[in-house]
């Protein structure tokens, strides 16, 4: 239990995914997440454009804290829980992407309110052009104002540490923390995953400087034996991740598969598989899914794809490119309330309001209707680039669009 006497849920959730070049199609970096959340949860596609700020006595308010905010952030677009300021992932104008998993080990959970490792995602894309500098903004951030708090709307406490993945179009690095201590692996070819679970073993490009001493403190590492981050910091009874490391096994498994040919489309393939529990039912669901294409050639866009509904076996992923004047997007854009809904209301989530936005309410209307007795169940979104139609029994109109409109614009 929570020392307040909210319950506690148990670890799981998300998968992210990158692959480079020679594993890739026609040279290109191919980046993808599945964000599991709660059910109910709704997660919204935003863009939030480039900005100058002057004054930088004013803090910028995160979800649960504020920090110190920087001269200039890039233009963004987020997929993210509706009711908070940061973004389980997304990416920037310069082609970085970044992705974020719950992680647990033996150091200590912070239920103390401070950064949220999505809190984190947002300003590691707000703050930086490659990977690696979004790396060094996030490790920053965690020295300095630490990482805890709920990560849940409702009555449930949801916290943990973060591992990260970050692409750009050279090179990808995975962050994966406890408490402030860190350790990041640089990833310049081939496949690698995240999930539930520290992953970074003795390969180790770089590190938080007090990351081994503490760990030789603690008992953790006996100071002669090689340093092995995920041993030294994971649970010493495993057997809580072991749904993650399931995850995590059978995610490099269906990379290794597609060796050599990897596109997009086998990344949304990949997203959408069940079998291996990528693809996430029940409490927990996948909620949201994104894939991105960033060419090592920089005269070609990076191109990403949002769902902004749950369920990506029925769900189409929408295509997003950074471009001048681009418009808000509406249609994945969740109501905005009143400050009584607030997350910095305290005591937080005594209320939860309706923050389903346009898609996601069509995309439940359509559901319902596949499910139903009176609709023939078709295979929905069979290739990413088509949209699915549903044909009803008893209808002199036999055509009804699943999704009537494209929520995320390219507006050149």
């Amino acid at each position: 239990m929570h020392r307040y006497g909210l319950k506690k849920m148990e670890p799981r959730s998300c998968d992210t995914f990158v692959a480079l070049p020679p594993t890739t199609v026609d040279n290109r970096i191919i980046f993808g997440k599945n964000s599991d959340r709660p059910c109910d949860e709704v997660q919204e596609v935003v863009y939030f454009p480039a900005a100058v700020h002057d004054n930088l006595k004013e803090h910028l308010k995160c979800t649960y804290i504020e920090i110190d905010q920087v001269p200039e952030t890039y233009a963004v677009v987020l997929s993210r829980p509706a009711w908070l300021w940061g973004a389980e992932m997304g990416a920037n104008e310069h082609g970085v992407c970044i992705g974020n998993e719950a992680v647990w080990g033996r150091e200590e959970v912070c239920d103390e309110e401070a950064l949220l490792g999505m809190d984190l995602v947002r300003l590691g894309l707000e703050r930086a052009d490659t990977a690696e500098k979004a790396l060094n903004v996030i490790v920053d951030l965690l020295e300095k104002y630490g990482q805890g708090g709920n990560c849940s709307e409702g009555r449930m406490v949801f916290s943990y540490h973060n591992s990260f993945l970050i692409a750009d179009r050279n090179e990808a690095w995975i962050l994966e923390t406890a408490g402030k201590y860190w350790a990041a692996e640089k990833v310049q070819e081939g496949v690698r995953n995240i999930s539930n679970q520290l992953s970074i073993t003795t390969k180790i490009d770089r590190e938080h400087p007090d990351m081994r001493n503490y760990a030789k403190q603690k008992g953790w590492w006996d100071g002669k034996k090689e340093f092995d981050f995920a041993a030294t910091y994971s649970y010493l009874d495993t057997a809580k991740m072991m749904t993650s490391s399931g995850r995590y096994c059978e995610g490099y498994k269906l990379l290794n598969k597609h060796k050599g040919n990897i596109t997009f489309e086998t990344m949304m393939e990949i997203l959408r598989d069940k079998p291996s529990g990528i693809n996430m039912e029940g409490e927990f669901l996948t909620t949201a899914s994104m894939v991105s294409i960033l060419p090592q050639d920089s005269n070609l866009p990076c191109i990403h794809f949002f769902t902004g509904t749950p369920h990506p076996e029925r769900s189409v992923f929408k295509p997003f490119v950074f471009a001048p004047n681009i418009s808000q997007l509406s249609d994945t854009s969740s109501p905005t309330f009143e400050p009584e809904y607030s997350v910095k209301k305290k005591p937080h989530f005594n209320i939860k309001p309706d923050r389903r936005h346009p898609l996601y309410q069509k995309h439940q209307e359509a559901l319902e209707i596949l499910d139903s007795k009176e609709g023939i169940k078709i295979p929905i979104a069979p290739h990413p680039w088509v949209l699915s139609f549903l044909f009803p029994q008893e209808q002199e109109n036999p055509c009804f669009l699943l999704f009537p409109y494209c929520s995320i614009r390219i507006q050149v």
